[in-house]
């Protein structure tokens, strides 16, 4: 399984909040947000400042994408490398 923070990009497009000023009004580093543009893995508290910074639900800024889903793209990218 893995991890998009894609719903938490679009959220800030749609509400015009600049990923600095996220970092203050949430209180977490740059890298935090880094780790979240690359998808990476963070620690719930992070997760948790930015939700409370937005007045959100976790569910409305990550999404688990299932298992199934990874392995049709990594099929998909095999067969274009060939």
């Amino acid at each position: 399984m893995s991890v998009s923070y894609k719903k938490l990009w679009k959220l800030l497009i749609d509400r015009d909040i600049k990923k600095k000023d996220l970092c203050v009004s949430a209180g977490i580093s740059p890298s935090s947000l880094a780790k979240l543009g690359k998808s990476e893995n963070v620690n719930t508290d992070i997760l948790v400042k930015i939700c409370n910074a937005l007045n959100c639900d976790v569910s409305d800024i990550m999404e688990v994408k299932p298992a199934s889903a990874e392995k049709k793209e990594e099929s998909g990218n095999e067969k274009h490398s060939s």
